[in-house]
């Protein structure tokens, strides 16, 4: 029987491979999707241990066949159906020039809270943390991807988005793939609840260097980043949270940041920037 997949959900790929030489982004591995005349490239991502995994969020109705072609591991191809979405799965968040609405055209009214390190607390406060967003009536979750060193967040988590320490070093060409993979399951944990989650990329209150990578980190984040968590239909992107308090990067380098999500992004998402002292 052919695998079936809710229009706004997620069909994924998971294929093996041999391991990546130098950097986990720098990988030729992408898939074609194709739909009556619809057509999508979608870019894998690497895994770790050898597993590659191609994510396509499905948004017209029918059957899909793709192609997988890469260097890095064997071509897969084949095809599943695409089928009306269920109950509260409407899609992505867009806007339409008068506010903002799901992609099925179900109007959407924010009402946001923010919890900028819960994925870097204890396993048990972001259980409880969950707990707390399943009783309340928010919609909308403002969170960081980097940790987070200011008030009330000031022990060490255990666990970061790359491989390597404070003491030796990051190594900003390996991810560190159980960091991602705790990110994408809070997300969608959040998307079953009907929480939208804004990922804040980056962020000044920093005390490990991530917020003064050097430009190639940048841009190797970012596009590992989208290819991961694209087709998660409840992600918004946010550039920065008070971008004009990270006095390593120019103006020019969030006007590049949002054209390459803009590019690495094929289902275009919302993207956002937040400011501090810069009044528009």
């Amino acid at each position: 029987m052919m695998k079936q997949v809710e229009q706004y959900g997620i069909f994924e790929l998971i294929i093996q491979g041999r391991e990546p030489e130098g950097s986990h982004v720098a990988v030729d591995i992408q898939a074609e999707f194709v739909s009556g005349d619809c057509r999508q490239r979608i870019k894998g991502f690497y895994n770790g241990n050898g597993e590659y995994r191609i994510r396509f969020m499905p948004q017209q109705i029918g059957i899909w066949s793709y192609e997988v072609r890469s260097s890095h591991a064997e071509t897969v191809a084949g095809s599943f159906e695409c089928v009306l979405a269920m109950g509260n799965n409407h899609g992505p968040v867009i806007t339409d020039g008068m506010g903002f609405r799901y992609a099925d055209g179900t109007r959407y009214h924010p009402f946001g809270t923010t919890c900028y390190a819960w994925i870097h607390q204890p396993e048990d406060l972001q259980e409880q943390t969950l707990a707390s967003l399943r009783q309340s009536p928010f919609n909308k979750l403002r969170m960081c991807v980097f940790p987070k060193a200011y008030l009330y967040n000031l022990e060490e988590p255990d666990i970061y988005p790359y491989e390597g320490s404070r003491e030796t070093g990051w190594d900003y060409y390996r991810f560190n793939v159980a960091f991602f993979r705790r990110l994408e399951k809070r997300i969608a944990q959040l998307k079953q609840l009907g929480i939208e989650a804004d990922l804040i990329l980056f962020h000044p209150y920093d005390t490990w260097g991530f917020s003064e990578m050097p430009r190639r980190a940048d841009e190797l984040y970012l596009t590992y980043i989208t290819a991961r968590l694209s087709a998660y239909s409840n992600v918004w992107w946010s550039l920065a949270n008070e971008y004009d308090l990270m006095w390593a990067k120019k103006e020019e380098d969030w006007e590049r940041f949002a054209a390459l999500i803009t590019e690495h992004d094929p289902y275009r998402h919302l993207i956002s920037i937040h400011n501090c002292i810069r009044i528009y």
